[in-house]
């Protein structure tokens, strides 16, 4: 299979196009701006819709509508811009839509700045929006991840009936690096009856809907709901991990600080330290269990993100107190460097050796 170099923003395009969206709605917002751009021009290639919507609170209710009719659908948008769509992502997990929603994150609250950053883990994992759902959360580390992942996050998106974020960063968004496309030309895509796509005097007309006014009726809707995300969180956690049986320090990061992370740990190694990595590839679910692997006479794990500490909350949940948590994060966007991690690993093991 042949190589192509691509920039992130654009490789999630024609993943999506490759996974059979047909359809994107969005608003324009560095550092993703060239998804848009792609999609504005790829999309009518292949019998497609683009449209540019008025806000992105407009585009997520206009990925609702594509979604109930059974089309495959996309929008995007960077930190701001998915917290306006909150709502919207709220009505597609309770009326049980499908859509893929990526967020190239930058750095906040409020406007903050066009760098990249990783300020947008409560907001994906937690829910911005209102209610009791879940979204799954797929954290890609590299371009050729981030293609693979936005793929099969079509997939799942139609399997749970449930919308899938895609969470990167501007540094992921904006980098080029090789990918490969595998052939989709004999996958299709699956049946949807329950989707608002016309009668033809066939059957009875299908209702897209998250209202339920009555008490009982709601409850029993929820706990359909939460019968599927348990569904979700036992079969799709993934995990990258090396190192946990015999680490002195494990390091817990995802996406691209991930990468800076390993950088770390080969410079570590070479000094004669032991460190080991979590690096969690769906953020939600979370790979709680991947914890339990570490071996018990390690002196702790430390988090590094590109936040003031948000990922913390879920390792210290996973450690359930057997062990100490640590810390290390640039915000602004800054990104750690390798030698600030060394740095704070060897603070945590009592220094050089």
């Amino acid at each position: 299979m042949e190589k192509v170099l691509m920039k992130g923003n654009e490789a999630v395009c024609a993943a999506a196009i490759a996974a059979g969206c047909k359809y994107f709605f969005g608003y324009p917002i560095t550092p993703q701006n060239e998804i848009p751009e792609y999609m504005a021009r790829e999309l009518p290639k292949v019998g497609g819709t683009f449209i540019q919507a008025e806000s992105e609170v407009a585009a997520i209710n206009m990925v609702y509508g594509a979604a109930g009719a059974g089309a495959r659908v996309m929008t995007s948008s960077s930190s701001p811009g998915v917290a306006l769509k909150q709502e919207g992502i709220s009505y597609c997990a309770g009326a049980e839509l499908p859509a893929v929603i990526v967020n190239m994150m930058r750095g906040g609250p409020g406007l903050g700045s066009i760098q990249p950053s990783q300020t947008d883990y409560f907001q994906a994992t937690r829910g911005g929006g209102n209610g009791d759902y879940k979204t799954l959360v797929l954290a890609p580390a590299d371009v050729q991840e981030l293609v693979d992942l936005t793929i099969e996050g079509f997939d799942k998106a139609d399997y749970y009936r449930n919308p899938v974020m895609i969470l990167g960063d501007g540094f992921i968004g904006q980098m080029m690096e090789p990918v490969v496309f595998k052939d989709r030309s004999d996958v299709e895509l699956p049946e949807k009856p329950w989707a608002t796509s016309g009668t033809k005097g066939e059957r009875k007309p299908n209702i897209i809907n998250s209202l339920y006014l009555g008490a009982e009726e709601l409850e029993e809707h929820n706990i359909h709901l939460q019968a599927k995300y348990a569904e979700m969180a036992k079969n799709e956690v993934k995990v990258e991990s090396f190192g946990l049986e015999d680490a002195e320090l494990v390091i817990a990061a995802y996406g691209t600080t991930s990468r800076i992370c390993k950088t770390a740990i080969s410079k570590l190694e070479k000094e004669g330290y032991k460190v080991g990595l979590i690096r969690p590839i769906s953020l939600w679910p979370y790979p709680f269990n991947e914890f339990e692997k570490i071996n018990d006479d390690c002196k702790g794990v430390l988090t590094v993100e590109m936040n003031t500490g948000q990922m913390t909350d879920d390792v210290q949940i996973a450690l359930n107190g057997r062990m100490p948590s640590y810390f290390y994060g640039r915000t602004g966007g800054m990104a750690p460097t390798p030698e600030e991690i060394v740095n704070k690993v060897k603070e945590i093991l009592g220094g050089d050796r």
